[in-house]
């Protein structure tokens, strides 16, 4: 039995995965969220689907008992309306009979290959949770970009916390083990305590970033639950219920701190935004009273050294009581036609960001509070990258930025190899815009770059501040020119250069290859071979080889076991690098040879081989013995 079908012992012959889908009005999307589902690759046989409609009043529960009645797969339970996703979640849980169980809220859609993927990942490495990769949609961003697929990760040292939604996949025997449940009656954070409990106790957590698992969908009219309005201080109060329980888990240290700064970004002060600014002064009041415990319990110096100005700010006049600069610095942000903060001001080496009272003496501030020098950022883009003859030529945008833009005086193209670290210089134009010339020639110091493979990063200055960026094509678009290339590399001779990009984030590298062994060129050289009964033989291919020198030498190559024949060889030059090889022999030898084309220039070496004009297989000619 394949891996794709084997069965955990406990459950032979049951649903691999149960999807849970809570259904409440949202009828306009069903057909998208549970067609998701439906359409996975996942053998149908192994997906159980749980729809729970809570209560909805728009035809959704009729829809899905019409869905019902032509896939078998798929249970439908009605309940009255509970006020939230957690009472319909867990009627799914106390009904699922999967192995595994995935939450998925009834306005999003999975990728087609989502389950079989996540669930195959599961069985590998016996993870009780696993991370599909979220992409936001219609306006709604994803929670965090998982980028690097891992078998297992540390929920204190990976981005995993940040996400703490119920939109992943589960071992339903570890639900069962530690009677995880949603909390009920609540419409925002009903899934926290559920999230953090199980990543917690989790023994191995997975990810799966190399697939758009979850499409994770906002809504035109903005009634998705994480944007309604609602009793706020009611909310903060249960947050301290959960974050007790959190306190419970983790002790006091830097582990704590590590996720406590998620909640402070998520929960503890999210509230001080718009619906702060919308409430007088005694609905503010008691949303500042609700909050100040958790700030007094949670807030240590590594929390406010870890969250953004903006946060830090509210944090401490939270705690201090400085009701004015609090709404002050709200406002700044979050009024209505208010945008974030603009150019931070700049002194001696640091960044500070321009929220009010700034340094202002009659609301003393200290200035650590807007202190973002550590979360300066170069933003980049490469917008063009092209070589002419020998030499690199990148074109791109950079600045440094923050809460604002900082600009840049100063750009410079940074090259990296095992610890050495080169620097060419960058025109710097109107707009942010740049370009450098790469010349591997020269590269170091007027010498030549040493062989290997080379990162290349932007680094950026402004104002005594300095920061580098990995160069990474605009919008994430590959690399078209990667075909290896002849390239001039000083007295030794030429080498052979190429770009790529890693895996998986995409940034840009030169690699160096004067011995053949990473870079081989002419991937396309395709030829044809004949020879009548007489010995005549003749012998053309075709290849491209991109800066090959004009005295650069081609030669065809005949080898065997024991013998290696050099033929003479007529060479055509053509458009766009384009090389055509001919030759022709009278008497060649007997025997059957494989051909190689010889490039000889300068101190390159290279025999490349010759591939059938199909190119399934190496081309070869076969010389008979003539009678003598």
């Amino acid at each position: 039995m394949s891996r794709n079908s084997a069965r955990p012992e406990d459950n032979p012959g049951g649903p691999t995965v149960t999807v849970i889908v809570p259904v409440h009005d949202t009828r306009r999307y069903l057909e998208r969220s549970l067609g998701s589902v439906f359409a996975q690759t996942l053998d149908p046989d192994r997906i159980e689907i749980i729809a729970v409609d809570d209560g909805s009043t728009d035809g959704s529960a009729a829809w899905l008992d019409e869905a019902a009645a032509t896939h078998p797969r798929l249970t439908v339970v009605h309940q009255p309306a509970s006020g939230g996703a957690g009472r319909p979640r867990n009627a799914g849980l106390d009904r699922a009979t999967g192995d595994y169980v995935f939450f998925l809220d009834s306005d999003d859609h999975l990728g087609p290959e989502a389950l079989d993927r996540l669930t195959r990942m599961a069985e590998e490495h016996g993870s009780d949770i696993v991370y599909g990769r979220i992409v936001g949609t219609d306006g709604r961003a994803a929670p965090v970009d998982l980028r690097t697929t891992s078998p297992r990760v540390s929920v204190f040292d990976s981005p995993v916390y940040w996400s703490l939604a119920a939109y992943k996949l589960f071992r339903r025997s570890f639900v069962e083990r530690h009677h995880l449940r949603f909390v009920e009656g609540r419409l925002l954070a009903e899934d926290l305590p559920f999230g953090i409990t199980a990543l917690l106790r989790a023994g191995t957590v997975s990810v799966l970033a190399d697939y758009d698992c979850y499409y994770l969908h906002g809504r035109a009219d903005d009634s998705n639950a994480s944007r309604q309005d609602m009793d706020w201080p009611a909310y903060l109060a249960y947050i301290d219920t959960v974050l007790a329980g959190l306190a419970a888990e983790v002790p006091p240290g830097p582990d704590r701190d590590k996720l406590m700064v998620r909640h402070f970004h998520g929960e503890i002060l999210m509230p001080f935004a718009a619906p702060y600014l919308a409430r007088d002064e005694a609905g503010r009041r008691a949303m500042r009273e609700a909050a100040r415990p958790l700030v007094d319990r949670y807030l240590t110096d590594r929390v406010s050294a870890a969250l953004p100005p903006g946060l830090r700010l509210r944090a401490h006049c939270l705690r201090a009581g400085l009701d004015t600069e609090l709404t002050d610095v709200v406002r700044a942000d979050s009024a209505p036609g208010a945008e974030a903060p603009g150019r931070p001001h700049l002194d001696n080496g640091r960044a500070y960001a321009a929220y009010p009272h700034f340094r202002d003496p009659d609301h003393p501030l200290p200035d650590a509070l807007y202190d973002l020098t550590d979360r300066i950022a170069v933003r980049q883009r490469l917008t063009e990258l092209q070589w002419v003859g020998g030499v690199l030529h990148l074109h791109g945008t950079a600045t440094l930025r923050a809460t604002g833009p900082i600009g840049a005086d100063r750009v410079e193209l940074v090259l990296h190899r095992s610890g050495a670290h080169l620097r060419v210089p960058a025109s710097h134009g109107p707009d942010d815009t740049w370009h450098a010339a790469l010349d591997p020639a020269t590269a170091a110091h007027g010498t030549p770059l040493a062989d290997g493979i080379w990162g290349l990063k932007i680094a950026v200055g402004a104002a005594g501040l300095r920061r580098e960026a990995w160069l990474v094509p605009e919008g994430g678009a590959p690399v078209t020119d990667t075909t290896p290339r002849v390239v001039s590399h000083g007295p030794e001779g030429p080498t052979v250069a190429a770009l790529f990009l890693s895996s998986p984030h995409g940034h840009l590298h030169l690699d160096l290859d004067h011995d053949g062994a990473r870079r081989p060129l002419g991937t396309d050289l395709r030829g044809e071979a004949a020879c009548t009964r007489a010995g005549r033989a003749t012998v053309a291919a075709r290849v491209t080889l991109p800066g090959c020198p004009a005295d650069a030498g081609l030669q065809f190559v005949l080898r065997d076991a024991t013998r290696c024949v050099a033929l003479r060889t007529t060479v055509e030059r053509g458009a766009g690098d384009r090389y055509r090889a001919r030759s022709r022999l009278r008497s060649g030898p007997p025997g059957t040879w494989r051909v190689a084309l010889r490039l000889t220039a300068g101190g390159l070496h290279r025999e490349l081989p010759v591939r059938s004009a199909d190119g399934r297989g190496p081309l070869t000619l076969t010389v008979p013995a003539t009678e003598g």
